[in-house]
């Protein structure tokens, strides 16, 4: 043991041995705005804006899919089932999605997605025999059920235009009928070639339609039914003739038949037309985007879920447990590790939302009238998991043991607009060293955009001088450094940079107050700022559309002001307009772009990895937001399409050595990419890796968190022999020693 510890205290070498890799992608989304719906034996499949999802009738229960999962396409736009049980799911971007229940596999189909087609939205699928029959944005499609392969592909019916929408089709004895915006495509009767216009007869409001709008058409009673955005018709077999007239001027979503029975969806009413007779079956409006009919009953797809029109006196809507909406704004990961994400300050913000695990917890103004406003724009959690939120127009609320506390303009001192004094926007919030919480004001009237609330609940509101004589607006992204300076973007088109401002510690005095602004004409890449961040050693690291700047003597603004900060750009980045920046505990940056997702090093001089919808599950490359969950190595990304997340190695650093945990163990060498991993790691680590007779085999330093690796070599590269070997980690000055065994076992 004595040539052990003479070993750990030997200079050390900081090699930094870990992986880039990411694992346990998850995706998140709303799955209530509902594009289709279609019945299967035990329940009903959903093709949403946010993924698939099938409903349990049986059991009540959820099935999701996303890209996680393997699907690729989105928002999805149709679904199907085919003969032998397969889910055919449709997306606006051409691609088609078939899922296997039997083996829970899903094959990709991208001939449309890769035609040369301008729009190629899937609008419709239905299957009949061992073909699928797509209606799409240019024609429609006929596709092989069994090997997937495309057969035909119909994109001229008759006189209409070539490539003219499809909106749906139906087959009724061997004849198909297509509806378009335009009116109708009838297959005439004994024609094979279904590519030849002359093989179709197509009908407009000439020829008895309501309405050229067709919505769908479907068999009732030895009829064919067509249902036009206001109105529905009978086939003659040479023309249209008017059906049930007194629906006429209604709004049509869908029809649908079961035996004897017409089911009618028209104007938030659903109708049911049986033995030459039409009941009205709600008394109350329902949206009803599309209908599906089960043994379970009849059900409706809607915006706001699954709608079970059986029991309609009393709606009950379902949808899988998930955020209220597709959009993350802003988002923070809080040191308990759950997530809060903001809605934003459109009239489509939804409040905020929590994410508890795999739990998701919704707050709107509806649910939880304590909460002032579903214009929820900014969200931070500081160390205590207190939670705050920003609101567009009406302040902020603190959030804690589930209760609202909310503040505005009348118990802050804060000023809202210049021309609206009272609509206070919060767009950001940050922690200073002494527990005062910074509050940023996206506008206010009186030059100070920038509020103190210490501990104690006092407020005091300070500005920047070089904003004094500005009405300045569009204030984001507040940062605070470890000298307690405040960095925040401004994006008003009068003066757009980078402000900054320290009050010295005195409150109530400006004369100690240093203030700064940067640009593109003293050192920023761009004015137009985006994202800021401070990084783990207390650099400040800028977005902007031309790239990243490093800010890194940010301690020289209290000798010199901004003539003296060292402004450098990262290289690898100056391509990319950055929408969004997060630092791991590995002191890597995560940032967001409108390509994709990039991981840069700790320094910015390498691109270590970039993920996009193409090798990766995230939902869109227009990345919105980023959030690092530090306690347990997850990143989270929001985007246009919703929200994904991975894991990570970059932890937390230990607040003391308690045990090691080594894993795998036994370590099996087999080839180039092993990876043994050590985890309870303090900050600033060192490992050495020895015999079990104390021979130094390898040493490095740990990457800066909880968990480092080893890839089974020793210090010249070579893999080790099989044998036990001993993990010893200490800190910089070898007090704190833990020390672990691991079997290696080379093949």
């Amino acid at each position: 043991m004595k040539n052990i510890f003479l070993l750990l205290i030997i200079c050390l070498l900081t090699i930094p041995l870990y992986p880039q890799q990411v694992s346990n992608w998850q995706n998140y989304s709303d799955m209530k705005n509902i594009s289709a719906i279609y019945p299967a034996s035990d329940g009903i499949w959903a093709a949403t804006g946010g993924g698939a999802f099938f409903y349990n009738l049986q059991n009540n229960s959820f099935l999701k899919l996303h890209k996680t999962e393997g699907l690729i396409g989105s928002p999805l736009t149709a679904v199907t089932i085919d003969q032998s049980g397969k889910v055919w799911f449709g997306t606006a971007d051409g691609n088609i999605d078939v899922y296997n229940p039997a083996d829970k596999s899903i094959h990709i189909i991208q001939d449309i997605y890769n035609s040369n087609y301008p729009s190629k939205q899937i609008n419709y699928l239905k299957a009949y025999g061992d073909t699928i029959y797509a209606a799409t944005d240019f024609g429609v499609s006929l596709i092989n059920a069994n090997n997937f392969l495309f057969f035909d592909t119909i994109v001229k019916f008759g006189s209409f235009t070539t490539g003219t929408p499809v909106n749906s089709i139906v087959k009724i004895k061997n004849r198909i009928y297509a509806c378009f915006q335009s009116g109708m495509a009838v297959q005439k009767k004994g024609v094979q070639n279904l590519l030849a216009p002359e093989s179709w007869n197509v009908y407009t409001i000439l020829d008895g339609l309501p309405s050229k709008n067709c919505i769908k058409a479907i068999g009732f009673q030895d009829s064919v039914i067509v249902a036009t955005d206001t109105g529905l018709a009978v086939y003659k077999d040479t023309s249209w003739a008017p059906f049930l007239p007194q629906l006429n001027g209604f709004s049509f979503s869908d029809i649908i038949s079961s035996g004897d029975s017409l089911f009618i969806a028209a104007s938030g009413y659903l109708y049911l037309y049986n033995s030459q007779t039409l009941t009205k079956l709600n008394s109350s409006k329902i949206e009803m985007k599309n209908l599906a009919v089960s043994s379970f009953g009849i059900f409706a797809g809607s915006s706001s879920g699954l709608v079970n029109l059986t029991h309609i006196s009393s709606i009950n809507y379902l949808y899988p447990n998930g955020p209220a909406a597709n959009l993350f704004t802003n988002m923070f990961a809080a040191p308990d590790g759950t997530l809060w994400s903001a809605s934003g300050s459109s009239s489509a913000a939804v409040g905020c939302y929590n994410l508890n695990g795999s739990t998701w917890t919704n707050y709107n103004i509806s649910s939880n009238p304590r909460l002032v406003s579903n214009t929820c724009y900014s969200v931070y959690a500081d160390q205590q998991n207190t939670v705050y939120l920003g609101y567009w127009g009406q302040g902020f609320s603190i959030f804690k043991n589930n209760k609202f506390t909310n503040f505005d303009t009348s118990n802050t001192g804060m000023i809202g607009t210049s021309d609206h004094p009272g609509y206070l926007v919060i767009t950001a919030f940050a922690n200073d060293s002494k527990g005062n919480l910074w509050i940023l004001n996206d506008w206010a009237a009186n030059r100070k955009n920038l509020t103190m609330m210490s501990p104690d609940g006092h407020f005091y509101n300070f500005g920047n001088s070089y904003e004094a004589n500005l009405d300045l607006k569009n204030h984001f992204n507040l940062v605070i450094d470890q000298y307690d300076t405040k960095w925040y973007a401004c994006t008003d088109i009068s003066k757009p940079g980078l402000f900054y401002f320290n009050e010295n510690g005195t409150y109530n005095s400006t004369n100690d107050d240093i203030s700064g602004f940067l640009n593109a004409n003293n050192g920023l890449n761009s004015s137009a700022v985006s994202a800021v961040v401070v990084d783990n050693i207390g650099d400040v690291w800028v977005g902007t559309n031309a790239g990243i700047n490093i800010i890194t003597n940010v301690g020289s603004i209290f000798n010199s002001g901004s003539h003296n900060l060292s402004i450098t750009p990262v290289y690898a980045v100056n391509q990319y307009s950055i929408t969004a920046i997060a630092v791991d505990p590995l002191n890597r940056k995560w940032v967001g772009t409108n390509q994709g997702l990039l991981l840069l090093n700790s320094d910015g001089t390498q691109l270590l990895s970039t993920y996009n919808t193409l090798n990766s599950p995230l939902q869109s490359d227009a990345i919105i937001s980023i959030t690092v969950d530090k306690k347990n190595g997850r990143v989270f990304v929001g985007t246009a399409n919703g929200l994904t997340s991975f894991d990570t190695p970059a932890l937390n650093p230990a607040e003391s050595f308690t045990k090691l945990f080594i894993y795998p163990n036994p370590f099996v060498l087999n080839g180039s990419n092993n990876q043994l991993t050590i985890d309870g790691l303090i900050r600033d680590s060192y490992i050495k890796i020895l015999t079990i007779t104390g021979k130094l085999v390898n040493e490095f330093a740990s990457p800066g968190g909880r968990v480092a690796f080893w890839n089974g070599t020793d210090s010249f590269g070579n893999l080790v022999s099989s044998g036990i070997y001993i993990i010893a980690a200490f800190d910089q000055n070898a007090n704190n020693v833990t020390t672990s065994k691991v079997a290696v076992l080379r093949k």
